[in-house]
């Protein structure tokens, strides 16, 4: 078994570099529509999130989320770095663990250890659609300091014209 590279503790949680081990565990989310409903992706096939995998693993932009009671990996934090001391923040949970404050506290310790690490800012974008991202985003401290118009298209229509979306910009400042 490969050794776990945890980056940071919660009381439930151990956040973590992803690891062969959590193929099942990720497919079970990514392959789930509700799941992946805002997200820039169709739901995967195992094959895909086999290729997915390899990737994560090879990133250290995406972090695993795993329960400390089960070692169940039940989502992930995305923490993309940018220019300015900046870092974009992403989640994506398994949906039988919504509702139970893992991703506001899986957040909140990797926030808490970024701007400690000289992070000066952290955003979000999100779909205004997606109310359950947005709360947790203003729940976590962030504020809404955007709403961009019909700036983004992941799909086109039968005609190969593009979808547009909304795109609510949220961030967080080291002093806030």
């Amino acid at each position: 078994m490969e050794s776990k590279i945890i980056i940071v503790e919660t009381e439930r949680l151990i956040l973590r570099r992803y690891k062969e081990e959590d193929l099942q565990d990720l497919f079970e989310y990514l392959s789930d529509k509700e799941v992946v409903e805002y997200e820039p992706y169709k739901p995967l096939t195992l094959n895909e999130t086999i290729e997915n995998l390899e990737w994560r693993i090879g990133t250290d932009e995406m972090i695993a989320v795993e329960l400390k009671s089960s070692h169940k990996m039940i989502g992930n934090v995305y923490l993309g770095k940018r220019e300015f001391e900046a870092l974009e923040i992403g989640y994506v949970f398994n949906r039988n663990y919504w509702g139970h404050g893992y991703a506001a506290e899986s957040c909140k310790a990797l926030m808490q250890q970024a701007f400690s690490n000289g992070i000066h800012r952290i955003y979000a974008e999100c779909d205004p659609h997606n109310k359950r991202s947005w709360k947790l985003l203003e729940v976590s401290g962030f504020q809404r300091e955007a709403l961009l118009r019909k700036n983004v298209y992941f799909w086109k229509d039968e005609n190969d014209n593009p979808i547009w979306k909304d795109t609510y910009i949220y961030a967080k400042l080291d002093v806030d």
